[in-house]
């Protein structure tokens, strides 16, 4: 019992989805993981074992794969956090909650109308709206410094979408251009949509690990009418270093699943508009 609460202490998930068999998936185990170290430093394997329903020997092995894609380094009896843990290099958010991202990259991308401008932000969520938005052929407009989006919408059929890439200094890790050249650029247009990425999403706005991230985010914001935000059940309830913006400086949520209770209540109170990604057909 004194396991359960103290694991309890450490981060709450909602809405965990589980196999049949009551356990929850790997991917959101991973995801669950690293909330939990965002907030504490270390985590031990029995209170993660103890939370989840699965054996200590389940969990070591989340560590391992985790561990090896730099995210978190092992310790005695458990895990900590690195400076990485917190926000995985892209390579490593490539591989997590693939399906889900694709799905939500695919509903946000929809949303989008003909001849319309489009902001996107770097990462991960935003790479597949772009991926979504280049199949669809469409003709429109998109600023980016995201450097893999760029890349997908170029080869658009037939060129229908127009590319302009943000100048700045280039992240590889991240794949993006970020900096006070980058803002510049984006403040020079208008938009009709900005659509970013988050490291999380709490009732006080979505919000970043990487400052710089952040501000190019604020500057997509404020260049357009219709703000919306890209983001995966996993980052629900995840408060990190600096918040983007307050939830009503949103105007839509794309994700995957229904958000908890007092994260919903805020949204609605914030008229915020959350689109949920359909599953796989």
């Amino acid at each position: 019992m004194q396991a359960r609460d103290s694991a309890r202490k450490l981060w709450h998930v909602p809405h965990m989805p589980r196999r049949t068999d009551g356990a929850p998936a790997k991917a959101q185990r991973h995801r669950s993981i690293l909330a939990a170290l965002s907030t504490d430093p270390t985590v031990r394997i029995s209170a993660l074992a103890t939370e989840f329903g699965v054996s200590a020997e389940t969990v070591r092995r989340d560590i391992e794969e985790l561990s090896r894609q730099g995210a978190v380094r092992r310790t005695y009896g458990g895990a900590s956090v690195v400076q990485a843990a917190l926000q995985p290099e892209l390579s490593s958010r490539e591989r997590m909650a693939v399906a889900e991202r694709a799905r939500i990259g695919a509903a946000a991308a929809a949303l989008v109308e003909p001849g319309q401008a489009v902001m996107l932000d770097a990462g991960s969520t935003t790479t597949h709206f772009a991926r979504a938005l280049a199949a669809r052929g469409i003709a429109a407009t998109v600023l980016t410094n995201n450097l893999n989006a760029a890349a997908e919408l170029a080869a658009a059929p037939g060129g229908a979408v127009r590319v302009l890439l943000c100048p700045g200094e280039v992240s590889a890790a991240e794949r993006g251009v970020y900096g006070s050249e980058t803002e510049a650029f984006l403040r020079r247009f208008n938009a009709d949509l900005a659509v970013i990425g988050a490291s999380g999403l709490t009732e006080e706005g979505p919000c970043e690990v990487i400052s710089r991230a952040a501000w190019v985010k604020r500057a997509m914001l404020d260049r357009a009418p219709r703000r919306m935000l890209l983001a995966d059940s996993g980052k629900f309830g995840r408060g990190l270093l600096e918040r983007v913006c307050p939830l009503d400086g949103l105007t839509d949520l794309v994700t995957e699943a229904e958000p908890p209770a007092g994260l919903a209540a805020a949204l609605g109170r914030a008229a915020v508009v959350v689109s949920l990604a359909g599953g796989p057909t």
